[in-house]
This record gives structure tokens, C-alpha cells and sequence, in this order.
């Protein structure tokens, strides 16, 4: 940990914040959002369907309008979309907590979306922009920061919900409050490189239209979708898995406390490491490729596992039930170690640096799109096994997806598609 408060000094100050941030943001987020379900559905007593769409709300309004974020970012600047973010998540969080009204909570999930939605492409753009020639070693300490966040918070939301939910909330609120005063008080106001009258005078479907014209942007966009199916079966796959083998009881939670554990330790202590040893070794279009490969593998432990006659009871059942899915989240976690560096620095290589924010945007509404449908086909291969006696299928599935998505960016990065457009020079140097 000493060395990377040591390779954070290096950075400007406004970086350092924004990864402090993103920390504090993960904490907030984290140490609420694992509960909310258990809330609105025990003390609330909620129906499923209304708990479902409550929580469905809240992605939609983040994942559906990551795109106007992103775009309000380049047009009025980082810092007053991260403020408004910030904002409103204390809003949404604080209502969380004191309403019990089906419209209230409603609203409340749809805040804490949006806010998200603001202020996630703005804080990309701004570390991109103010880290330089160093992008790819700043995002990767700032994956580091991130995942201590989503590692700290639910424990911090345990302790409190043991006290009340909605003393979770209002810590929540209070955390981004906290948060908030910060930056206004701290963080430089900064715009992207290319911010000019001429580009604020362009219009929001030109802009929109120029990026959906950049082809080597989408299918890049497209190709990645893979990596965020994969990484996200730590929260689905992988624990299901878990509890099918070794039951609901106090081992199965421990061992999907495990996987957490091990996923977010694993990148806090080898991000940096695994990215400089990548960096000095290949291209990134080669790193992405094997980072995506690395996930598609991760999958392979849990599928010779299934070839393995499962025990009644005893050590060897706890075995089975816990050693695979550790072995895959902890690839898991190394493939996305490699891949997501170069996957944030390669957004900004493709944009030409021009419009960045609504670039991180776009792309993370199109990944949170592929999300959606690739877990509900994860669900249903998961069903399907179950029904067929099948056990092997999802993780075949998976694995598939994981070569397909590898073999997308090796053809993407052969063809030269990974590399910079033509246009990538700073608007003031084209008007100087």
C-alpha cells in the first residue's frame, strides 16, 4: 500500500482527489445498495415485482442516461456535473431511508441512478485529461481505489444496518455530503482539451451523430461488452453456483464473502503491478485481448469441476462448493486487472480526444445494455442446466464468450482499428 500512496503523489493534485473520490463514492454507494432489497422486501414488505422495479429504476436511470451525462460534461465542464451527482445521490440516499411510499422510493432509486449517471463519465474524462501521457497508470490506480471502495463499504453498511437502515442511509447521505463540500471546495473547475466556442456552438445531434460515425469506437464498444458479462458473474454466476453446492447456511454466505474478498484484495494488491508488467511487455490492443482471454478462461475451473462426482457431505462437498468459484473470481479479477487500464485509455485514443466525456457515455450505456441482456441469458443457461442436469452449460457458455470477445479485439487490434484516428489533435492546435 506504501507504493501506491507513493505513485499517487505523483499525480496533480486533481487527480488524487478524483481517485479519493471515487473511493468515497464506492463506500457510500456499497454500503447501502446490498441491502436495500432485504429493506424494502422485510420491513417495508414490499412485493417482489414492486422491490425488482424499484431496483430496475435505479440501473435504468444510470445506464440510460450515461449518454446526456457525458454529454453535459463536455459542454459545461467536469466539475459541475460531479457536484450535481454528488447532489442528487444525497438526495436520492436520504429519501431512501425516510419514506416508505411506493411513488417516494420510486424517485428516490431513479435519483441515486442519474446521479451516476452524471457524474461517472465527467470523473473518467477529467483523470484522462489531467493524468496526460500517464492515462493508462492513473486508471489503473484508480481501479485500485475503486475496488477498495466496493471491498469496504458493505462491511461498513453491515454494522450499520445492524443499528437501523435508515441509519445506513443517512451515513450514506452524510458520506456524500461530506464529499460534495470537497469538491467544491478543492476541485479545479477543468474542461476537455478540445472545449471551444465553435464546439459549444455545435449541436447535441451533430455531436451524437459524429461519434455513432466513428465505426472503430463502436465495435470496440461492442467487443467489450463480453468483459463486463464475465466480471459480473461474481454477483451472479459464481455465487449461485456456491449456494447450489454448499447451501444457504452459514458456509454458503461465507464462501460468497469469499469471492467478494478475494476479487477486490487481489486487485488492490496487484493492479498496479499487473498493469506496469503489461505496459513494458505489449501493445494495448494485444493487453486488452489477453485480458478478455484471462476471463473467458476463468471459467474453465468451474467446468472441470462439474466433471467431478459431487460428495454427500463434509470437507470434500466444502471443496467443491468453494474452490472453483474462488479460482474464477480471482481470474476473473486478473483478466480485468489487464484488460481495464488499456480499456479506459483506448476510449480516449478512439475519441480522438474530442468529446470524451460523451464518449465514456455512450460507451458505458452500451456496455450496461449488453449487461442486462447477457445476464438474463446467463439466467436462463443457469435455468436450463438446472432443468436439463446439465451443470457444465453456463460455464461453456461463458468460456465461449470469453474466446469470441478475444478474438473480436485480436481482429480489432490487427487491423489497425485500435489506433488513434486521423483527427486526433487538440482543437486549440488546429486553430492556433
Amino acid at each position: 500500500m506504501k507504493g501506491i500512496y507513493t505513485q499517487v503523489r505523483t499525480y496533480e493534485r486533481s487527480v488524487q482527489l478524483l481517485m479519493v473520490n471515487q473511493f468515497t463514492i464506492n463506500l457510500g454507494f456499497y454500503m447501502l445498495m446490498p441491502y436495500l432489497a432485504t429493506h424494502l422486501a422485510g420491513p417495508l414488505g414490499l412485493a417482489g415485482w414492486l422491490v425488482g422495479l424499484i431496483l430496475g429504476v435505479r440501473n435504468f436511470s444510470q445506464q440510460g442516461m450515461f449518454l446526456l451525462g457525458g454529454t453535459l460534461a463536455d459542454r459545461f465542464g467536469y466539475k459541475p456535473l460531479i457536484i450535481a451527482g454528488l447532489v442528487l445521490r444525497i438526495a436520492g440516499f436520504a429519501t431512501l431511508g425516510l419514506v416508505e411510499s411506493v411513488p417516494a422510493l420510486l424517485a428516490a432509486s431513479a435519483a441515486t441512478g442519474l446521479a451516476g449517471a452524471l457524474f461517472n463519465p465527467a470523473v473518467r474524462a477529467y483523470l484522462a485529461a489531467d493524468a496526460g501521457e500517464r492515462r493508462v497508470e492513473a486508471f489503473a490506480l484508480f481501479n485500485v481505489f475503486y475496488q477498495a471502495g466496493i471491498l469496504l463499504g458493505p462491511l461498513v453498511g453491515m454494522l450499520l444496518t445492524g443499528v437501523s437502515f435508515r441509519v445506513t442511509c443517512l451515513v450514506a447521505a452524510g458520506i456524500f455530503a461530506v464529499l460534495s463540500i470537497v469538491q467544491i471546495r478543492a476541485l479545479p473547475a477543468r474542461r476537455g482539451d478540445d472545449a471551444t466556442p465553435k464546439q459549444d456552438q455545435e449541436g447535441v445531434l451533430s455531436q451524437w451523430r459524429g461519434i455513432l460515425a466513428n465505426r472503430p469506437f463502436l465495435l470496440f464498444s461492442v467487443a467489450m461488452i463480453g468483459s463486463y458479462v464475465m466480471s459480473f458473474q461474481v454477483y451472479l454466476a459464481l455465487p449461485l453456483e456456491v449456494r447450489r453446492l454448499g447451501g444457504e447456511g452459514t458456509f454458503g454466505t461465507a464462501a460468497v464473502a469469499m469471492l467478494f474478498a478475494v476479487s477486490g484484495l487481489s486487485t488492490i494488491l496487484g493492479q498496479t503491478r499487473v498493469t506496469a508488467w503489461c505496459k513494458s511487455r505489449m501493445e494495448p490492443g494485444r493487453a486488452l485481448m489477453w485480458g478478455l482471454l484471462t476471463m473467458g478462461v476463468a471459467f474453465v475451473p468451474l467446468l472441470v469441476a462439474t466433471a467431478i462426482p459431487v460428495p454427500d457431505d463434509g470437507m470434500g462437498l466444502w471443496l467443491l462448493a468453494a474452490v472453483p468459484p474462488a479460482l474464477s473470481a480471482l481470474l476473473l479479477a486478473v483478466g480485468t486487472m489487464i484488460a481495464y487500464p488499456f480499456e479506459m485509455d483506448t476510449i480516449v485514443r478512439l475519441s480522438g480526444n474530442r468529446l470524451v466525456a460523451t464518449h465514456y457515455g455512450l460507451y458505458n450505456t452500451i456496455c450496461g445494455i449488453g449487461i442486462t441482456l447477457g445476464n438474463l441469458l446467463t439466467g436462463a443457461a443457469l435455468d436450463a442446466a438446472r432443468d436439463a442436469g446439465m451443470s457444465a452449460l453456463p460455464w461453456i457458455a461463458l468460456l465461449a464468450l470469453g474466446l469470441a470477445c478475444a478474438a473480436a479485439l485480436h481482429g480489432l487490434h490487427r487491423t489497425g482499428r485500435l489506433a488513434p484516428p486521423a483527427h486526433d489533435t487538440h482543437a486549440e492546435l488546429a486553430t492556433a
